[in-house]
């Protein structure tokens, strides 16, 4: 086996790929860029080589750089993570020239497989079903709407070299795909350093459902069943899970056949994944290949027990795959959730920031529960522009569908992260929503159900009962522990006061503390609306970041922040501002005016950190509603932001080329 291997990529999969090394008895090198110098991966590596500035384009994508490192420190192979040089059948010869393996297919397969549009051709030839559409090289705006035209409408745009929904747009009309093949193109040039797209008919209601196979260097490849990846937003995953719950075994085993046939097609000699479009009637298409290890692997892992990192290590150093098809067993469900730094209520434009706070679930496997946390940071990082948003993924197993589900939105509940905005509030409502928990999904899924956007849920009756009754128990304890404060003048000898009033955001809610004393641990019986009393249990004590425990039957985990005159207190979606009252203040608190934000309608702010790529208006200029003003990427994606209504441009306060805060001033209107 080899003795050292170097990891050609950096935060989540590369500490993913260091475990399994370690596992195995294997050294690892880390590399990496100038801005990832104090990164987790650096740390956890036996050896880490500086590589370049931290646009991945001078770093993390340069062939040299990273067969160098290998040279400097004597590591006989590279595993390539997913995304940068993963796919990149040229960093694998020219790894084989230098003598060193590459922890992944060979060039052939990836050549294949690993560009669209080449793919396509050969599925084509291999007389695999594939979706319609154009897989020829297209030069020119007026080719590609002609071919959407074509084609007809919706049509999708997608970076031959793409992957992570970037170089990925869908287009409605002729203005949609020539603004869709510009930003395309332009997404994949910077992330791929390949501008190359093709089209082809988005089909649409449908589900996506991709299939992992493994293949040796001795003609024997198998498929481990399939990931359900319909839960997307902007083409970019966000929840996965296997098994899927549309698929049956005739269709799996349908899919999985067809994905091994494809695979021993191009002697395909490693993990890889065959990733299909499927029907609501489980009819499927050929979509892609990818020829490397997915983001998603951990779900499969848990279901079959494989760990495919060491199978790709293990097949790239020349062994035959220890198990057949008829070993492949599938038990129980898994659930993952990427854990991005985005804003959820700013239509989840990426986030930057330092992680003052990082408090992931503990890991842990109890009572048929999993519960893995792959992560490629700790509290004190920096969540930076450079990358991909991706902080963590969470990942949860139990014996059905419906287990994982619980486990993961308790998880999600319990993961707490203060100094970026992220995804995690949304995760935990999606985890409850209806919809979801039937399984009735398309990739359409969050467009429908989140139209506008997604805001914190208002607590219904239920919600409002187990906030209030947390809430109370926590001012109960802080009012409890200050009046005892050595130096007060007077601490109270009483009986702690009865009747309080809750205000969760604007509305007052009547508690009634009924038994129990205030300390630590907490066993207290509440009363909210005059209703029938509850009793509640935890450990909480002031300082912590979890209120952990029961509200009657109901386990619970509450997040606590402080906040301005009380508390914040986030649970299963649900974000709302508590405080604790006696009720003659909430009578006075009502009569209070409220503080309204200033008004911004009349300008353009930038609603992420990020760089001003291009301005599209001048100032004195009149446009219209839905026009283009200006273009700013963040993490490697180009966001396109568009009048809301019909205004002229009064002032430009941007130019292309900067770097502009949240909530910068790009332009004003009248």
């Amino acid at each position: 086996m080899f003795s050292k291997i170097l990891i050609a990529n950096r935060g989540e999969i590369a500490c993913r790929v260091i475990k399994t090394a370690r596992q195995m008895g294997i050294k690892t090198v880390a590399v990496y860029s100038e801005a990832d110098r104090q990164a987790l991966h650096v740390e956890l590596a036996d050896e880490a080589v500086a590589i370049g500035p931290a646009a991945a384009a001078q770093s993390y994508l340069v062939a040299d750089k990273i067969i160098e490192a290998c040279k400097a420190t004597g590591a006989e192979a590279v595993h390539p993570g997913y995304g940068f040089l993963s796919e990149r059948a040229s960093f694998a010869e020219a790894l084989d020239k230098a003598g060193i393996v590459f922890i992944g297919p060979n060039p052939h397969a990836i050549e294949a497989m690993g560009d669209k549009i080449e793919s396509k051709k050969f599925a084509n030839r291999a007389n695999v079903s594939t979706v319609p559409g154009y897989i020829g090289v297209i030069e020119t705006t007026d080719h590609a709407v002609q071919i959407a035209e074509e084609i007809g409408y919706p049509v999708m745009i997608k970076a031959s070299a793409g992957g992570g929904g970037k170089g990925m747009r869908i287009a409605w009309n002729a203005d949609e795909t020539r603004d869709g093949f510009d930003r395309s193109k332009s997404e994949a040039a910077s992330s791929f350093g390949d501008d190359r797209v093709f089209i082809e008919k988005f089909i649409e209601s449908p589900r996506h459902i991709e299939i992992q196979v493994l293949g040796d260097k001795h003609g024997n490849a198998i498929y481990l069943g399939e990931r359900e990846c319909s839960i997307q937003r902007r083409n970019q995953k966000v929840i996965e899970e296997a098994p899927s719950p549309l698929l049956d075994e005739a269709t799996r085993k349908a899919m999985g056949e067809q994905a091994v046939a494809l695979a021993k097609a191009v002697d395909y000699d490693s993990a890889g994944t065959v990733e299909f479009v499927v029907g609501q009637d489980k009819q499927f298409y050929f979509l892609e290949m990818n020829t490397r290890l997915q983001v998603e692997h951990p779900v499969t892992e848990l279901i079959t027990g494989v760990d495919l990192v060491e199978q790709m290590i293990r097949v790239a150093y020349g062994e035959k795959l220890a198990m057949a098809q008829a070993d492949v067993t599938l038990t129980g469900w898994a659930v993952e959730s990427r854990i991005y730094a985005e804003d959820p209520y700013r239509n989840f434009l990426p986030s930057i920031g330092r992680l003052v706070r990082y408090r992931p679930p503990q890991e842990s496997s109890v009572d048929g529960i999993t519960v893995r946390n792959d992560t490629g940071v700790v509290e004190g990082d920096e969540i930076s522009m450079f990358y991909d948003p991706m902080v963590a993924k969470l990942v949860t197993h139990g014996p059905d569908r419906a287990s994982a589900i619980a486990a993961m939105s308790q998880a999600l509940d319990a993961f707490y992260v203060d100094g970026i905005q992220h995804n995690v509030p949304f995760l935990t409502a999606l985890m409850g929503h209806p919809r979801w928990q039937a399984g009735t999904l398309t990739t359409n899924f969050i467009a429908d159900e989140y139209p506008d956007g997604f805001q914190p849920p208002v607590p219904d009756d239920e919600a409002r009962a187990v906030l209030a009754a947390v809430a109370l128990s926590i001012g109960a304890i802080q009012r409890e522990r200050l009046d005892h404060l050595p130096g007060r003048l007077r601490a109270h000898s009483g009986a702690v006061r009865e009747k309080w009033v809750v205000k969760l955001d604007k509305s007052y809610v009547p508690v009634a503390l009924l038994e129990g004393y205030p300390g630590s641990p907490i066993e207290i019986d509440i009363a909210v609306d005059d209703k029938t009393p509850i009793t509640l249990r935890s450990d909480w004590r002031p300082g912590d970041a979890l209120w952990q425990g029961t509200v009657g039957k109901r386990s619970v985990v509450v997040q606590v922040r402080p906040a301005e005159g009380g508390l914040r207190l986030d649970w299963q979606g649900y974000s709302v501002r508590a405080r604790v009252m006696t009720p003659r203040i909430a009578e006075l608190d009502a009569l209070m005016p409220e503080k309204l934000p200033p008004d911004t309608s009349k300008m353009l702010l930038c609603p992420m950190p990020g760089l001003v790529v291009s301005i599209a208006v001048e100032e004195g200029q009149e446009v219209k509603a839905g026009e283009q003003l200006a273009v700013v990427e963040a993490m490697k994606m180009e966001n396109v932001l568009r009048a809301e209504r019909d205004c002229t441009v009064t002032a430009i306060k941007a130019t292309p080329g900067d770097s502009l805060a949240v909530d910068a001033i790009i332009m004003e209107f009248d």
